[in-house]
This record gives C-alpha cells, structure tokens and sequence, in this order.
C-alpha cells in the first residue's frame, strides 16, 4: 500500500514537471518597445510584440530580440583639414530601428554598430579635408548634417533611421592647440597694447587742455586784474585832482607809489615766514625809480619806431639808471 501511494506521488510529481517544462516553452514575454522574433524550425514566422505571448513548445524559437528605443554610437575619427593639420573628431550618431522594417533591422544587418561606424568615417574623411582648421569649429553643423544625410539614405534601406547626428569633441594635434593658444595670446595683448596706448594718449590730451584752459584763465584774470588796477588808479587820480585843485597827475601818482612801498614794507613785517632782504634804502627814492620807468617807456617806444621804419634812431643810446 505504501509502495503504491509513493509510486503515485512520484508519477503526480514528474507530471506536474513536465507540465511546467511545456508550460515555459509554451510562454514567453516581450518588454516594452522591444519586438521579439519568433521563428519555427530555422524559418520566420512573426514579430512579437510586448506582453505575454505564446508559440508552438520544441517547434517555434525566439531567436532574438529588437530595442525599438533610440540608441546612440560614439565614433571616434582621425583626420586632416585642408591646410594639413591633423585632429580627433567624435561624432555621435542617435538612430533607432523603424517599426515597420523590424525584419530587415534584424535579418540585413549582422552588426548595425559596425556599418554605421564605416559610413561616419566615410562622410567625415570626405568633409574635412576640404575645411581649414579655424572653420572646422564654425562647420562642425553642416559636417553632422552632411553625416545624418548619409547615414539616413543608406541605413533606411537596412530598417534603422537616423534621429540625430553631433560633432561633440574636435581636438586638434597638442603642438597645434598650443600654437593656437600662442597666436591667441599675441593677439589679445597686441589689442591690450593698444587700447593703452590709446588711453594714454587721450588722458595726455585731456591733461594738455586742462593745462591750456588753465593757462588761458590765468591769464585772463591777470589781464583782469591789471585792467582793475589801472581802472582804480585813473579813478584814484581823477578824484584826487577833483578834490584838491592845482595837483598834478604826476603827484597823485608819487602817493600812490609812497602808499604802496609802506603797505609792502607792511606786508613783509608782518609775514614770520618772509625770505625777503631788505638793503638800505631812501623812501625818497622812489621818485627816481617812477623816472627810470617812465624814461625806460619812452625809450622802448623811440625803438620800436626805429625797428618799424627799417632803421635806427639818430643819436639813439641806451641807459639803465639804478638806485639802491
């Protein structure tokens, strides 16, 4: 009896077994945005796609499994541009296989990464060459145009399309970028160089009108100044010679000269700080220091007559008369 029931659990056992044996070739599952390919005995069959799905056990396989999600494939080129200088390019390309050409994605290509890698060489070897190496930064777009358009031409045919291509790394040869950077470097102090130059000379020519208006100022107020002085004193003679009748324009201007050498004296006492000497002198002396000048005017204007008519005065000497 019990040898019977362990013969029965053993057949219920290997039953089951082989019920979940036929049950798992029976079944499988497909993921999203993924098609499986289901082939029967060596031939395709159909496209499966996500979810539970079933096929025949021991007769259809699923031999492989297609990513419909865009992909992306760095390659890295070696080339030239026009003028011989030799650079790294990496140039990723975004493609997808096209829902509707599973079959040629999976069956035409036996390594789409690999044909995808010899039309980008092919494209970017046909390109740069004919590009200088300042350009190729400015034209590294219509270098990924120039790819895409290729790429999308041939890989349709095999069921893959072409979303995206970019140039993301150009990297000229060491000694090049460090010639590059030198020539830069030139440059850039060459334009410092003059943008000072031309500060200087602007804050030069700044300063030079300042001091020329300065200087004009100057002038006029002592220009001003004299004009006042030689006003007040016409005034100071005309109003003494109105208050005191019979005197002269030349006595008015004796007390002036009186009143000035006494304000000076004046002026130079009361200063702590004065380097001025004082030698020995007569305030009696100023009337032949008023003839020295008054002679001296005169004889400046006998010889600016003689210089105008081209000759020199008759019997004309000159003469300096000092008093101390």
């Amino acid at each position: 009896m019990e040898s019977l029931l362990t013969t029965q659990m053993f057949q219920a056992a290997l039953l089951g077994a082989a019920l979940i044996v036929l049950l798992a070739a029976t079944l499988f599952t497909v993921d999203q945005r993924t098609v499986a390919i289901v082939q029967r005995l060596g031939k395709f069959v159909r496209e499966a796609g996500p979810g539970v799905r079933f096929k025949i056990p021991f007769i259809d396989t699923v031999v492989g499994r297609v990513n419909l999600r865009v992909q992306q494939l760095d390659v890295e080129i070696e080339t030239k541009t026009e003028d011989n200088v030799f650079l790294r390019m990496v140039v990723a390309v975004q493609y997808f296989v096209l829902p509707t050409k599973v079959y040629d994605a999976f069956y035409k290509l036996d390594n789409a990464n690999r044909q995808i890698t010899s039309f980008v060489f092919d494209v970017v070897r046909a390109q740069v060459p004919k590009i200088k190496l300042d350009d190729v930064f400015e034209k590294k777009d219509d270098i990924a145009e120039a790819v895409k358009v290729e790429l999308s031409h041939v890989m349709e045919g095999f069921g893959y399309g072409i979303l995206k291509a970019l140039v993301t790394d150009i990297e000229p040869d060491a000694r090049v970028k460090e010639a590059m950077n030198e020539i830069n470097h030139a440059q850039r102090m060459r334009v410092a160089a003059n943008e000072k130059g031309e500060a200087e000379r602007i804050l030069r020519v700044k300063q030079a009108e300042g001091d020329a208006q300065s200087k004009a100022l100057q002038g006029k107020g002592i220009a001003d100044q004299r004009q006042a002085i030689v006003a007040g004193l016409r005034d100071s003679v005309d109003e003494f010679r109105r208050s005191v009748p019979g005197t002269t324009a030349k006595d008015v201007m004796n007390l002036v000269l009186m009143t000035q050498y006494f304000d000076m004296l004046k002026e130079i006492g009361a200063s702590t700080r004065s380097n001025a000497i004082l030698i020995p002198h007569s305030p009696g002396n100023l009337a032949n220091l008023q003839d020295q000048i008054r002679n001296a005017m005169l004889e400046a204007d006998q010889v600016g007559m003689a210089t105008d008519d081209g000759r020199p005065p008759q019997g004309h000497t000159t003469h300096l008369n000092k008093s101390v």
